[in-house]
């Protein structure tokens, strides 16, 4: 549930647990409010307070120990005297690294580290990329035809029932699995298209079909020729940045921007796009990217590797005789697959970026 919510900051869960009763449970369920620690020491019946003190708390991720949206965690955990702590793994993050738990231990507090450590990274394997790698977690995502088109070339031929005229745009996964492309939408931080997916299919580029707040909205456009009267210009619904060679005005905090509006990043010759876009959002706190299209966007993430996931839908009833084919993965490995009707969803990982650890 909080995915999409918590960040920038992390996800992380918390347990009370009492002679292998939990009495308390919590968790960060959304950006600048209470922290798992916090909603789980609250969340304790009033006739089971006097027993926090000798119960054990299970927490995800370390405790904080820094004052930033909220007070330390750790300060709350020493003042409940709480004296044994279980920790999923540690923050990678600066301001915390070891510092949570060098605090509680100064203290007096038992402290275990390191259960269930590779599953409690992979729950924030996006807030983990971007603080060891200094990127944004990169998903890629396209919709392709069963033989292997994304798009459809002037008046193609369809080999089924399905219908396409000239300049038409070709629908290809089902509205089943649109719905779950928006829920994807709503986990990340932001999503991206190049110029031709905005002026050819004039995404809105908002999770409408799933509650929450919707990404900030990325487009290429390097000599600003994009209609102004695109969709995903509104100004009602999303921030938009526009990357081009032209001109920069853009408000420093892209996650607080949500509400409407629209950027410019500058983009030069010096570096290629990919770092340069990557770059600009790692030093603007955000932390996720959905890559959504178009083909040869998707395939400059892919030459230059840097992606973290792929997810690859596959409708299996539809074929078009000509058409614009799907970007070819490279260092990857099937992770996952899932069936929605006729479209078939594969979940690839990058084997050579995928795995994030902790800091030690």
């Amino acid at each position: 549930m909080a995915a999409g919510a918590a960040a920038p900051n992390p996800m992380v869960g918390a347990l009370l647990v009492y002679d292998n009763t939990i009495i308390g449970e919590g968790y960060h369920q959304n950006y600048g409010g209470p922290h798992a620690e916090v909603n789980c020491i609250r969340a304790v019946k009033e006739c089971n307070v006097h027993l926090i003190e000798d119960a054990v708390l299970y927490v995800s991720l370390e405790p904080c120990a820094h004052f930033g949206k909220t007070p330390p965690c750790s300060d709350l955990i020493i003042e409940s005297k709480i004296k044994k702590v279980v920790i999923g793994c540690r923050d990678p993050f600066v301001e915390v690294n070891g510092k949570g738990i060098d605090k509680l231990q100064a203290a007096g507090i038992e402290v275990v580290n390191g259960i269930l450590e590779d599953q409690c990274v992979n729950l924030n394997k996006r807030f983990f990329t971007f603080h060891t790698k200094h990127r944004p977690y990169i998903i890629l995502k396209w919709a392709q035809t069963q033989n292997g088109k994304i798009a459809a070339a002037l008046n193609p031929v369809l080999k089924t029932s399905y219908e396409n005229t000239f300049n038409d745009r070709l629908f290809i996964s089902n509205d089943y699995t649109n719905r779950l492309v928006h829920k994807w939408r709503r986990e990340e931080a932001s999503i991206l298209i190049g110029t031709n997916t905005a002026i050819m299919d004039d995404p809105e580029l908002t999770n409408r079909y799933w509650p929450g707040s919707s990404p900030v909205r990325l487009v290429v456009d390097m000599m600003l020729t994009l209609p102004s009267n695109l969709k995903m210009f509104n100004d009602n619904k999303s921030y938009t940045v526009i990357f081009n060679s032209k001109k920069h005005e853009l408000k420093s905090d892209l996650l607080a921007s949500r509400a409407g509006g629209v950027g410019f990043y500058q983009i030069t010759n010096d570096v290629s796009l990919v770092h340069q876009v990557m770059n600009a959002l790692y030093q603007s706190k955000v932390q996720s990217v959905l890559v959504e299209g178009g083909a040869k966007l998707l395939q400059s993430f892919i030459d230059e590797d840097q992606w973290d996931e792929a997810r690859v839908i596959t409708n299996s009833q539809l074929e078009i005789a000509e058409g614009l084919g799907a970007p070819s993965l490279s260092n990857h490995h099937l992770i996952a697959e899932d069936l929605i009707m006729s479209d078939q969803i594969h979940y690839f990982a990058n084997q050579y970026s995928h795995e994030v650890h902790s800091t030690s």
